[in-house]
């Protein structure tokens, strides 16, 4: 299914607020934290032309966000950011003066941040990064984990030093869980999704996620005509779109955001014009964007900036997941996770659809930007889905 953005909001300026997270300022402010950290990295990009080939296209390049800071997904550079700034600000108020993210090993900062207990809700990804956030800067972290949470995205979490709590139902019930127990016991939520009165933290962890159009841009002699932004509360799509609005103006490229069917909450959304919460029905294989309720700030953004809505099928990001694990022609191999590649497989669906290829402009002109936003977060699960072992994946690369 595929909706065209008709919103009289569309293709409206983002309110001032937005663009102060998403601009420029705050890009330069999230790299300098990035930089600060011992694990900093560019993450790879990497050009697909015979896949762009067989898409019809002018050019397909993804960033790879599966070796981020260690972490295997985008969510690094969210969580852990907030945290960070929420600490040094803190240390700010208590230690009179301004506190640099040079400082965060400072006795005097570490000693504030002990004091400190950040919660998140998660279904994986978010969670690692505000635990890995919280253990740089010496605070207390508690992850609250949903029913369909793996064990082994579980274990990960714990090894940053993160106190787990399990909650019955879905991603959402664990959203408000954390809420709940935060306010009872003075705890900060650093949640990637966002309520009324509840926006300058989601704010934080999308601006974090500036770095990567920041990286991405870099290495391409022009920018994309398009991207194709997987969903889940619609953070991660917002903040890209939000940043290369405020880059490009008018001459923005055409975002096209992706979910699965079966947790299509931004799609239900835009149909309705309004946000909405869907039923949780059938599990997707996309667990990473399994949410069923949208971030409101996310929405925000989206309604101006995302020009079309759609969504994939369960078989589509798992063929995804084996087509950039065994590529064509000289197309490197990508170890994308289930969430990972379902901007791809909004692609190829758009790609081979006449009328969807025809409304969004698709040709041999367009040159198309994909993130995946995550690697093999659940080694086993990746295993099982594509039929080899991550570390495999680039020994398996046939020749043309």
């Amino acid at each position: 299914m595929m909706l065209l953005n008709q919103r009289p909001e569309h293709n409206q300026p983002l309110v001032a607020a937005d663009t102060a997270a998403l601009g420029i300022a705050g890009a330069d402010q999230a790299e300098h934290y990035l930089k600060a950290r011992d694990s900093h990295a560019e993450t790879p990009q990497h050009a697909l032309p015979a896949l762009a080939g067989e898409l019809g296209i002018g050019s397909l390049h993804i960033k790879d966000e599966g070796t981020r800071l260690g972490l295997g997904s985008f969510k690094a550079l969210g969580g852990a950011y907030a945290v960070m700034r929420l600490v040094l600000e803190e240390a700010g108020k208590r230690l009179g003066r301004a506190v640099d993210v040079g400082e965060i090993g400072d006795a005097s900062v570490r000693a504030i941040a002990a004091q400190m207990t950040f919660c998140c809700a998660t279904d994986g990804n978010h969670g690692r990064s505000v635990a890995q956030g919280a253990g740089l800067v010496g605070a207390r972290s508690v992850v609250f984990v949903h029913a369909g949470v793996s064990r082994e995205r579980v274990a990960a979490i714990a090894s940053f030093g993160a106190e787990m709590v399990r909650v019955e139902g879905g991603y959402d019930h664990s959203v408000r869980e954390a809420a709940r127990i935060a306010a009872e016991r003075g705890w900060t939520v650093v949640s990637d999704t966002s309520w009324p009165g509840y926006e300058r933290i989601p704010g934080l962890v999308m601006q974090g996620y500036t770095v990567i159009v920041r990286e991405a841009l870099k290495r391409r002699p022009e920018p994309p005509t398009h991207v194709f932004l997987q969903a889940g509360v619609g953070g991660f799509a917002a903040a890209i779109a939000g940043h290369l609005a405020i880059l490009f103006g008018a001459q923005r490229p055409k975002v096209i955001v992706v979910e699965p069917a079966r947790a299509a909450c931004i799609y239900a959304t835009a149909e309705a014009g309004r946000p909405v919460k869907i039923p949780h029905e059938q599990p997707t294989v996309m667990a990473m964007l399994e949410c069923h309720e949208p971030s409101l700030i996310a929405w925000r953004v989206l309604s101006r900036l995302g020009d079309a809505f759609m969504t994939v099928d369960e078989q589509d990001a798992v063929a995804v997941m084996n087509r950039l694990a065994r590529p064509a022609g000289n197309d490197p191999a990508i170890v994308s996770g289930e969430s990972g590649g379902a901007g791809l497989a909004g692609l190829i669906r758009a790609a081979g659809d006449k009328e969807m290829r025809g409304a969004l402009g698709l040709g041999s002109s367009s040159r198309v930007l994909i993130i995946n936003s995550e690697g093999a977060t659940d080694p086993g699960r990746y295993a099982e889905l594509v039929g080899m072992a991550p570390e495999d994946v680039a020994r398996a690369r046939q020749p043309a």
